[in-house]
């Protein structure tokens, strides 16, 4: 919201020697958010004129039209100007920028020789001179402005100052100068005389004109519209300068009269309006629901289907505007307008504010209506946007037809000591009555111990003890506060688990892999490239509320995604060759219904607190996520590039566990991510952990990666759940060691660890480890069978092993895993 300083003092008697950035220092101690002062026309140096074009002369021997003027800028001053603008005629008011005045950009004007011609000044326009980006034609002021030589900074703004304010969405009020000018009264302790709730005198209806009628049959979407006619309007009537000049400051473009009017009291008061032609309409104007797959096209010339839970504005025609939102196009107000329906209504915030995003709209009336317009309001601005209309257009007032749904009026039980306990300093009763009394707040009884607080009809956003107290800390100011850091328990630090985590990110780093932070939402789209069936575990995730994107709306369980993106991101770039890695939370599960304990702010909350409001929340895992691509090593004068494959993926989460501390078991898995040849299941005590192999082929082409991209996804809490875990310390043999080594013949689709399971099951309590040392699949063994070597290990606690000892344990071994895998010695 931009707020010209100039209209602020209207409203309030700001000191003469504040300035805007003294202003907007007020106001963010208050707690608004100032981004910048600017100061309109800043880089103008030098005086600029108020001049009237006596005369001009077209000069067409140049390929564009060129005017030589002759203009007067004093009593007895006449300069020759060339001019290529030609929105003008014969006696206009116009700016002149006279020899010696600098513009902005540093572009200073002198009298040079143009077009055969001695240019004395230039006439400007609305860019030239910084006041906006209109630079279609000059500057040309109403008649009557100011006599010619007269100082023009003034009468077109240079030099007022403008607050632009960034506003949050439970702060609606200050999208308005209405609004922010009572938080400069509150921050400088001064009066203020509310413009949204002074009486406009209109004249009387006129009783021989029809009235424009309304209704609504959506009280839970409209609970209040009024409409307002207007008849004998001039549609040539211009609006008046100091009105544009004041749209230009905020931001906003001059249209026409009925326009600029409805915009202009939006920007003044905060309450949107809409003006339609009232000769366009049949029967009664209304609010309603829209029915499903209705159509309706809009002022920005777009077809638009509607659905049963779109807010409409219609008449017996049908849908007229999308309520609160955007007008429609077969009913707005044009150059052959004379009669004007006024429209000025309170809507449901989230009623519009869903409207907007689903059809992709943003208004200004839409961002007024979806954070909440003043319940009161639409009568009194709509009385003051009718007197504007024919003050300045003229016309016949008509009369004022409204519907007002009932409403119960917000009561909220306040503590008088709470604000005190919240912010840890004396805040006395009576001080917290005065400061919510300058907000707008009602009191049943000021000396109660608790407060009866009725909210204003422009703060809906006051529903809770916990808003007034953030109303009183704000305004008594946050750097007042008491600022006292918790002191931390002696000795703790690091968990065990965030050690661990933090080891785990080291390792992954120093081999090779890059940490990525993605962010935590997905949509069907970012599911859909990993082939997820419909009811897949990882499909089910909690729907935000309000998501930063209709495309994005839950939050996700899986990591997967996000690191799919990044890679497809790299690869677009040509970076091929990846090894990425993250570490975060996912979400398992949906939300509980509302529910639960809400502790106090005083103490911590008690366990059975805790508990209530945790079962709440879905489940929310820590897991670790890798995607390796292209070479994992590279081509150099030691040889040839290794390129990634499934086993990276797999050994990646090999070295988690080492690192962590953990074990885990990996077996043949199936999962719709992976090739189906491909995947391996990880396990930790018998229970699935996540997958890891080469991604499904499928997956690839849809992502755009590289070939035989791998990846690998594993609960984080489960692998530290069993490296924390209390057991018993390894005992370190003291005897000698006996080693042998296998190798044996399996089908190719046996998998080595199921082969390296079956050895240790059958070699006994003597054996100490068994390791996978090579994989042999050539010329030297059959069709479809593949050769492994293990590396065995035996060991006794107490005694030297002896030879028979040692061929015992090993033809065990090899009994077991015959039996179990079909395993023949090589």
């Amino acid at each position: 919201m931009r707020a010209p300083l100039s209209w602020l003092r209207e409203i309030v008697d700001i000191p003469a020697d504040q300035t805007g950035r003294d202003v907007a220092e007020r106001l963010i101690r208050a707690g608004l958010e100032v981004e910048t002062v600017e100061t309109i026309g800043e880089g103008v140096i030098g005086p600029l004129v108020v001049g009237r074009v006596n005369q001009f002369e077209e000069l067409t021997e140049f390929k564009k039209p060129i005017r030589w003027c002759q203009v007067q800028i004093g009593p007895d001053t006449i300069n020759g100007i060339i001019c290529g603008a030609g929105n003008f005629t014969e006696g206009d008011l116009v700016v002149v920028a006279t020899p010696g005045t600098e513009l902005p950009g540093g572009f200073r004007i002198s009298a040079r020789e143009t077009y055969g011609k001695t240019s004395n000044g230039m006439i400007c326009s609305e860019r030239e001179l910084g006041l906006g980006d209109n630079h279609e034609g000059i500057l040309v002021l109403p008649e009557g402005t100011a006599e010619p030589g007269a100082d023009a900074k003034p009468i077109i703004g240079i030099g007022d100052e403008v607050l632009d304010i960034a506003v949050t969405p439970d702060r609606g009020y200050a999208l308005s100068i209405r609004g922010i000018a009572r938080e400069v009264a509150i921050a400088y302790g001064l009066g203020f005389e509310d413009p949204g709730q002074a009486l406009v005198d209109l004249p009387a209806p006129a009783a021989s004109r029809e009235l424009q009628e309304c209704a609504t049959e959506a009280p839970d979407g409209c609970d209040l519209i009024t409409m307002r006619t207007i008849v004998g309007f001039d549609p040539k009537a211009p609006s008046p300068l100091w009105m544009q000049r004041r749209l230009v400051a905020c931001g906003m473009r001059p249209v026409s009269l009925a326009v600029d009017v409805t915009n202009y009291v939006m920007l003044e008061l905060g309450q949107p309006l809409h003006a339609y032609d009232k000769g366009k309409l049949k029967g009664v104007v209304r609010a309603a629901w829209a029915s499903d797959g209705e159509p309706f096209e809009s002022l920005d010339h777009v077809q638009r289907v509607l659905r049963s839970d779109d807010l409409v504005i219609r008449d017996d025609t049908g849908v007229i505007g999308l309520a609160g939102v955007i007008g429609g196009l077969h009913s707005e107000i044009d150059d052959e307008t004379t009669a004007i329906a006024l429209e000025a209504a309170h809507f449901v915030p989230e009623v519009i504010a869903r409207a907007g995003r689903r059809h992709k709209v943003s208004s200004e009336a839409g961002r007024r209506n979806e954070r909440g317009v003043d319940l009161d309001l639409a009568p009194y601005a709509s009385a003051r946007a009718a007197a504007l209309l024919m003050e300045f257009g003229g016309g016949e007032y008509v009369g004022m037809t409204a519907v007002e749904a009932p409403h119960e009026p917000v009561v909220v039980p306040l503590p008088s000591s709470m604000p005190e306990d919240v912010a840890g300093m004396d805040i006395p009763g009576i001080m917290v009555v005065r400061i919510l009394q300058a907000v707008g707040c009602g009191f049943e009884d000021e000396t109660a111990d608790v407060l009866r607080v009725t909210p204003p009809s422009w703060r809906p956003d006051l529903t809770d003890p916990a808003d007034l107290v953030e109303e009183v800390l704000r305004l008594i100011g946050y750097d007042e506060l008491p600022s006292t850091l918790p002191t931390a328990p002696l000795g703790r630090g690091l968990t065990p688990a965030q050690r661990i985590r933090r080891r785990l990110g080291m390792a992954m780093a120093a081999r090779g892999y890059v940490e990525v932070l993605s962010y935590p939402f997905v949509g069907d789209a970012e599911l859909d490239v990993l082939q997820l069936p419909a009811d897949d575990h990882r499909r089910v995730a909690p729907r935000l509320a309000n998501p930063l994107s209709e495309e994005q709306p839950y939050l996700r369980a899986t990591l997967l995604p996000g690191l799919v993106s990044a890679a497809r991101r790299n690869a677009s770039r040509g970076h091929v060759d990846l090894a990425l890695v993250e570490m975060g939370r996912v979400f398992q599960g949906d939300v509980a219904d509302e529910g639960g304990a809400r502790p106090g702010v005083r103490a911590r909350p008690q366990e059975d607190e805790w508990s209530s409001l945790n079962e709440l929340l879905p489940h929310q895992p820590h897991h670790m996520a890798g995607l390796v691509a292209g070479a994992r090593e590279p081509q150099g004068w030691w040889g040839p590039a290794r390129w990634s494959s499934w086993a990276d993926a797999i050994e990646a989460v090999r070295v988690i566990a080492d690192v962590a501390g953990a074990h885990v078991d990996v077996e043949r898995g199936d999962d719709p991510v992976f090739h189906p040849g491909r995947c391996a299941r990880i396990l930790v005590e018998g229970r699935p952990i996540g997958h890891a192999g080469e991604l499904h082929p499928r997956v690839i082409e849809v992502a755009g990666l590289p070939e035989r991209s791998a990846a690998f996804e594993i609960d984080i809490d489960a692998v530290i759940a069993d490296a924390i875990a209390i057991r018993p310390a390894p005992e370190v043999g003291t005897q000698p060691v006996a080693k042998e080594d296998l190798a044996v013949v399996v089908d190719s689709d046996v998998a080595a660890d199921t082969v390296r399971a079956a050895l240790e099951s059958g070699a006994g309590e003597l054996l100490e480890s068994v390791r996978l040392f090579d994989v042999y699949e050539g010329p030297q063994v059959p069709q479809g069978k593949k050769s492994l070597a293990f590396a065995l290990r035996f060991r006794a606690p107490d005694r030297t092993l002896s030879a028979e000892e040692t061929a015992a344990a090993r033809e065990g071994a090899l009994a077991s895993a015959s039996a179990a895998c079909g395993a023949t010695l090589r």
